[in-house]
């Protein structure tokens, strides 16, 4: 995987349900969106303040992006085409992103947070940052959510597989009828996660590109199980 030389900081958002925090929930945005996007969910998650939970959105870095004639967009990284079959996947990008959350998660660290009280979260693009970040972390995460997403550079994400990659607990979820990312690609990223010894909660919503309640409910159920609530 390459190196980059400096990494630039992420601006981010941060809410907490106490004032003293055990746990850190780093929760990306997807393509043309920003870390606001997420906040309103936190109150709907119903974990009270009996354990602190450190809630980071960041806002991506503005790149060019191709789908949107080539025009600048918050995005983690570049999108030449909705066709999977088609796409040339933008692994520099991904590796950037990739690295700029790994800076997030030291960051966390840094402020007395375990690695392993550390959750990546994120939503389509997002989603399939924070899979790779996780999969492939030095650290060993608590767990990783992906919301609407697939698993992308695949052959990549193998190649440097971090040894403890197989004991992470994984949530996925997936609108039936979402056209931007086809279940198909989810549930193919499900079969590879499993297929490479994770054990992954799968979920599947009568939705599109979104998020519903009842998906709401069930991410906080699986995050009061990995915070031990």
């Amino acid at each position: 995987m390459s190196t980059q030389a400096s990494i630039q900081p992420l601006e981010t958002i941060e809410l907490q349900t106490a004032t003293t925090c055990q746990f850190s929930v780093i929760w990306l945005h997807g393509l043309g969106a920003s870390g606001h996007d997420f906040e309103p969910i936190v109150p709907e998650l119903g974990l009270g303040d009996s354990i602190g939970v450190r809630f980071i959105f960041p806002h991506a870095p503005v790149r060019p992006i191709t789908i949107n004639g080539g025009a600048p967009m918050p995005g983690w990284y570049d999108i030449d085409s909705l066709d999977f079959g088609q796409r040339k996947q933008d692994l520099a990008g991904i590796e950037q992103s990739a690295a700029q959350v790994n800076a997030l998660i030291e960051a966390e660290i840094g402020r007395g947070i375990a690695a392993n009280n550390i959750i990546l979260a994120g939503f389509s693009q997002g989603g399939a940052i924070a899979l790779f970040t996780a999969l492939t972390s030095k650290h060993k995460l608590a767990g990783v959510m992906a919301l609407s997403t697939y698993l992308p550079v695949q052959d990549t994400t193998v190649e440097h597989l971090s040894a403890h990659a197989t004991q992470l607990p994984v949530f996925m979820a997936h609108g039936q009828f979402d056209d931007v990312i086809q279940m198909q690609h989810a549930q193919q990223s499900h079969e590879k996660l499993t297929e490479l010894g994770l054990a992954v909660q799968w979920h599947d919503y009568p939705m599109a590109h979104s998020v519903s309640a009842e998906e709401i409910a069930d991410i906080s159920t699986w995050l009061k199980d990995q915070l031990g609530l």
